[in-house]
């Protein structure tokens, strides 16, 4: 996620440029708040699995790209009422900001669940070399 806010940011729209804070404290500080985007992900994936929100037979890589889009747009209602948008207010601007924060959080959720896949199949190997 922290890779795709690069991109878009700083290549695609060049609002890195415009930063009124030094790039290091900048990446620092985002390099942060991406851990705990991910940590929340990944609990709120774990969870939906255990209470059977989401299951695992069916589905499931989406499923949980769309709790990661559900939290992208709550990112964006956050970062919305705290006024720390890159550009000038808009419409055009918000749809698109709130746009692409539920993809960048849906490629989260979907990493989330390829490392649980991921685990999933090294505990099963894991158990059937034990056999």
């Amino acid at each position: 996620m922290f890779l795709l806010s690069w991109v878009w940011h700083g290549l695609a729209l060049r609002d890195l440029q415009e930063l009124t804070i030094p790039q290091s404290l900048y990446h620092s500080l985002a390099g942060m708040v991406y851990l705990v985007i991910g940590f929340g992900l990944t609990i709120g994936v774990h969870t939906a699995i255990q209470h059977e929100f989401i299951s695992l037979k069916q589905g499931f890589p989406f499923s949980s790209m769309l709790i990661g889009a559900a939290s992208g747009f709550f990112v964006y209602l956050v970062i919305f009422v705290l006024g720390m948008s890159f550009a000038k207010s808009g419409a055009v601007h918000m749809l698109v900001d709130v746009l692409w924060q539920m993809v960048e959080q849906g490629v989260g959720g979907l990493m989330v669940s390829l490392g649980i896949i991921y685990d999933m199949r090294q505990s099963y190997l894991e158990t059937e070399r034990a056999n």
